[in-house]
């Protein structure tokens, strides 16, 4: 059985998911219960539905137990899924910004680490895996819980390492539909816009990414609820989650009916917008006027 490594900068989430995934398919291959997994390392069947979605932290001793119940005694793999094990329980990237964070948004950057398919709508402003570093410093630096300058710069280097999985990695697709008006609303500087709509316009080549907007004229549509995110793992048969942002937390929907609802919203949308091909023309347009 061959292993699927993380990226070497990976973070815990997914290398707790990659692990999860490798679990359930030995328990599988054993044609094991998971409530017979659950009795060997003195837990439950919906302790091993959490470990098995990377949901929770792994004890290095419960790893150790099930590899030995599913047949892995030695060797390479029980190595590797060990070493993981370890890894996986490691502070992420983004947890030395942990003071500028709320927690609650500190989880979001995990799983997001982890998709592989990360589809958005966004009404007010840019997407966040979209923002240049001029116009989230301006985003950032207008939030009513911002107190200091150096909260300000973490929160944006966090942005900026976010978008670095878009840039870089081909594999990792977003799909980011945004009202007119996010992309008409002035922040910061003249200069600020400009820069935003410009670097827009330059993601818009990238073939991972697919960016659409919704004209005013389009009226309401299917998305007068606010701004969303869902986030998919197709590589790890795990559900998709949608991420809704508050102001003093978030929700993650991982239901069936749910997830449903805003994928049939999010295909609403793409409908009532403009096609990803008149994108650019858009945005050379409103950077002229400006």
């Amino acid at each position: 059985m061959s292993v699927i490594q993380p990226d070497p900068d990976s973070g815990p989430t997914v290398r707790r998911i990659l692990l999860g995934y490798q679990l359930r398919k030995l328990r599988e291959l054993k044609g094991i219960s998971r409530a017979d997994a659950g009795f060997k390392i003195r837990g439950s069947e919906s302790k091993i539905s959490r470990l098995e979605l990377g949901r929770v932290g792994f004890k290095l001793r419960d790893v150790e137990d099930l590899l030995t119940l599913y047949g892995v005694t030695e060797g390479e793999l029980r190595e590797t899924l060990i070493t993981m094990a370890k890894e996986s329980n490691k502070p992420g990237w983004w947890q030395q910004y942990g003071d500028a964070l709320p927690s609650w948004f500190q989880s979001y950057v995990g799983l997001e680490e982890a998709a592989t398919r990360i589809r958005t709508y966004e009404a007010q402003y840019v997407s966040g895996l979209l923002q240049t570093e001029d116009y989230a410093r301006a985003v950032i630096s207008g939030a009513d819980d911002i107190r200091k300058k150096g909260e300000v710069e973490d929160r944006v280097a966090v942005r900026m390492q976010r978008q670095r999985r878009i840039v870089e990695y081909s594999n990792v697709k977003l799909w980011a539909i945004m009202d007119e008006a996010a992309v008409r609303r002035p922040i910061g500087s003249v200069e600020t816009m400009k820069g935003q709509l410009a670097h827009l316009r330059e993601l818009c080549s990238l073939p991972n990414v697919t960016l659409q907007i919704i004209p005013f004229n389009a009226g309401a549509h299917a998305a007068e609820a606010g701004a969303f995110t869902i986030l998919r793992y197709p590589e790890y048969d795990l559900a998709d989650i949608v991420y809704l942002e508050q102001l003093t937390g978030a929700l993650y929907l991982d239901k069936r009916e749910e997830v449903d609802a805003y994928m049939m919203a999010m295909e609403r949308l793409s409908v009532v917008a403009e096609e990803p091909s008149h994108t650019p023309d858009k945005l050379t347009q409103l950077i002229d006027e400006l």
